[in-house]
């Protein structure tokens, strides 16, 4: 398999999308290398036990709380770029989701659904009634889902490079996410992917179970396009102009939040509550980690919605 080939096989695996005690945090290494950005050093981090998982969690800054989720394949330090600029201001509560990172796989199936669940246990856990979401990528699938079925654990949701059903990637992903599975991991001893998973992963003989496990989950298909009105909180969708979703399943899931639909008018009077960011010269596979995406996120998250009109432009009034 070429290496190009299995590359866009894997970055695509990142596409899709109880009140446990807190246990002792563990001796980890960090999971960036030497030759990129590392994250800053925690105010806090442990393992939270829930649902029959041991989860990975991570928390920076003071402020609001903001539950960050990262993409397949990956951990919270893929966010090393813009984290701590979303920290600046807020606590930011990193989480290694199912199998990823520091969190082991277990034998649980697989599902965003139930995931889902396990993130609302842990902001409760974390002793939060209410955080702010961003997920990317599979993290948003998260995201999605924790929104959906636990309405009041989150306040504002931002889904970057994230869809709300399978039809929504270009024709010729679907095959290539099919081809993820164990047979996979010897070709990969090389690569990023397995570098940082082995780095920190508490069982790192279970790269190849991962596989199988997400390759399992990308093969099903989805559509959570009945559950979209479910969202009534404010929802930013974030994408690269290049993303791997279809331009036309984007607008389409901005439509179904209420977005999108008429003209905003003269006083803002039909403007929807929630946002659609398109960022430039961004893929699928670099949006989650660039200044745009912080830029547009941020002002949203932080409720910014006055913006002056061109009476107060042209008259230099607030």
């Amino acid at each position: 398999m070429p290496r190009s080939m299995l590359f866009t096989i894997l970055a695509s695996a990142a596409a899709l999308f109880a009140a446990p005690c807190q246990a002792k945090a563990e001796e980890t290494k960090p999971a960036m290398t030497s030759e990129t950005k590392a994250l800053p050093k925690p105010a806090k981090s442990g393992l939270l036990p829930v649902n029959g998982l041991n989860y990975y969690y991570a928390v920076y800054g003071k402020g609001e709380p903001l539950l960050l989720l990262h993409g397949g394949l990956g951990t919270t330090d893929m966010f090393a770029p813009i984290l701590p600029k979303l920290a600046e201001n807020r606590t930011v509560i990193g989480v290694d989701l199912q199998g990823h990172g520091r969190t082991a796989l277990g034998d649980r199936p697989f599902s965003v659904e139930a995931i889902g669940d396990d993130m609302a246990d842990i902001v409760k856990a974390l002793g939060y009634d209410k955080v702010d979401v961003m997920g990317y990528s599979l993290g948003g699938g998260v995201a999605f889902r924790m929104a959906v079925q636990h309405p009041e654990a989150v306040r504002r949701l931002v889904l970057v490079s994230t869809g709300y059903a399978t039809d929504g990637f270009y024709d010729e992903m679907r095959p290539q996410q099919a081809q993820v599975s164990a047979a996979a991991a010897p070709f990969m001893k090389d690569t990023p992917m397995y570098k940082s998973y082995v780095a920190v992963a508490p069982r790192p003989e279970d790269f190849p179970k991962l596989l199988d496990a997400l390759g399992n989950f990308m093969r099903q298909n989805r559509d959570y396009s009945a559950d979209v009105p479910k969202l009534k909180m404010p929802v930013m969708l974030v994408y690269g102009d290049s993303d791997m979703y279809k331009p036309e399943h984007e607008i389409k899931f901005y439509q179904m939040l209420g977005g999108g639909l008429k003209d905003a008018g003269w006083m803002r009077e039909n403007l929807s509550q929630n946002r659609l960011a398109i960022l430039p010269n961004r893929t699928h596979y670099d949006a989650f980690f660039a200044p745009e995406l912080t830029a547009a996120a941020l002002p949203f998250l932080n409720g910014e919605t006055k913006v002056k009109t061109w009476d107060e432009v042209v008259s230099g009034t607030e």
